[in-house]
């Protein structure tokens, strides 16, 4: 007797249902306030580019 697709289609359940269980999870390891932190930097940065950018378009 064969098994047909069965073993696919439970293959295919679980990765969807693995997927749906890392969603969200983080991966960087930080904690909140070091996340603050980076987040916050790269905000700086980006501010100050466009900042640069606006002074050199309005000369």
């Amino acid at each position: 007797m064969t098994r047909g697709n069965q073993r696919d289609l439970a293959r295919q359940k679980n990765q969807k249902k693995q997927a749906e269980q890392s969603k969200g999870k983080r991966t960087d390891n930080l904690t909140v306030e070091q996340r603050k932190a980076r987040d916050a930097e790269v905000m700086r940065e980006k501010q100050k580019k466009k900042e640069d950018q606006a002074a050199g378009t309005s000369k």
